[in-house]
């Protein structure tokens, strides 16, 4: 089978590492790499032995599929142009600024009948795939995912910028329509939201918590999973998952308050009792397996077999309606209950000019 010509738009923090890894995969030729900065463009491109261009339109007539890696807000602009060429797309999460875009670029590949991938690359996460394997069907979930403030991404919020990962994950292995939303935040550093905490309510009973940061002094991306059968933690950076479930003894045996209620009981040997005996625990052994990788290489066999992708225009669009509405609410939330008083993230300087101080 003949090599597939993939091109990369946009060669910054992320988009480098795109070059990177379709450059060295097998039946993928990186034909070019795109970037209206001339310094990086030049360098990402000699260092993968393909040509630089400036202006990505030069692009249409040379290439069979496009990774996307650019400001937000440019996706709709660039991504809608090259899906109505017919060029299959994958874009950098998020699909869009907002809904309205996202809609659009959606309906775009659908008009064209052209793949339009969205990288939720935690989806492609081994960790992920290991601890929703172990409580699938979970009724509350808790999430935590923040890091220091990078100054990328700044034209859109922690919302989208951090908090669209857990949504979408929370969306996929919840599998039951949204009841309703709360949800506050704060913005710290100016423009947009920066750190936000969610509640969200599905008809099937799930409730999930979610906290985004992107102004926290440590960088964090943890998740909790509680089902009828057991707790699963899971930590996506270091990739240790953890499964909690009650184990033949508790199930069967003595109830661990009637061992404990007996006369001369020791109390802190039957502590020690709690993990292991009473509760099974479980350390599965996740693969090493690069998420990036495994994202861009379902991209190109989605592309080869004709297939849809694991994450495409409509799941990343269901994500979107999501946090379309945790903006709302965190736009809408009043800090001392009256419509009167503080609203929304934007509360440091409500009555009063922000004065510089350096």
């Amino acid at each position: 089978m003949s090599s597939l010509n993939v091109a990369v738009v946009g060669v910054g923090a992320l988009g480098r590492h795109h070059a990177r890894i379709l450059a060295g995969m097998e039946g993928v030729n990186l034909c070019a790499v795109a970037d209206t900065n001339p310094d990086q463009g030049q360098a990402i491109a000699e260092q993968h032995g393909t040509r630089w261009v400036a202006n990505y339109r030069e692009l249409f007539d040379s290439v069979d599929a496009v990774s996307l890696a650019v400001p937000t807000h440019a996706h709709l602009a660039i991504a809608g142009e090259f899906l109505s060429q017919q060029i299959p797309v994958l874009v950098e999460k998020p699909i869009a600024c907002n809904l309205a875009e996202a809609e659009e670029l959606v309906q775009i590949a659908e008009a064209n009948q052209t793949l339009l991938q969205i990288g939720h690359v935690e989806r492609f996460n081994p960790a992920t795939q290991a601890a929703f394997q172990r409580c699938p069907q979970p009724r509350f979930i808790r999430s935590e995912r923040v890091s220091p403030y990078t100054f990328r991404s700044t034209d859109i919020g922690v919302i989208h910028d951090l908090l669209i990962h857990d949504i979408d994950l929370v969306l996929s292995v919840v599998q039951s329509p949204m009841q309703s939303v709360e949800a506050f935040g704060i913005s710290v550093m100016g423009e947009h939201e920066d750190a936000v905490q969610a509640r969200l309510r599905f008809q099937n009973g799930c409730i999930a918590d979610l906290t985004a940061s992107r102004i926290c002094p440590v960088a964090k991306r943890t998740m909790q999973l509680w089902g009828v059968s057991g707790c699963v933690t899971v930590d996506f950076t270091s990739r240790e998952v953890n499964s909690y479930r009650p184990s033949e003894t508790l199930l069967y045996g003595t109830p661990p308050l009637e061992r404990a209620r007996k006369a001369g009981v020791n109390l802190e040997a039957l502590k020690q009792e709690v993990f292991g005996t009473f509760l099974k625990v479980e350390n599965p052994e996740v693969s090493s397996a690069d998420a990036l990788t495994a994202e861009l290489s379902s991209f190109v066999e989605s592309i080869r077999n004709n297939t849809a992708p694991l994450v495409g225009g409509t799941q990343a669009l269901e994500a979107m309606q999501v946090a379309e509405r945790v903006l709302e609410a965190v736009n809408a939330h009043q800090w001392d209950g009256s419509q009167q008083g503080p609203v929304g993230p934007f509360i440091q300087f409500p009555n009063e000019q922000r004065r510089m101080a350096g």
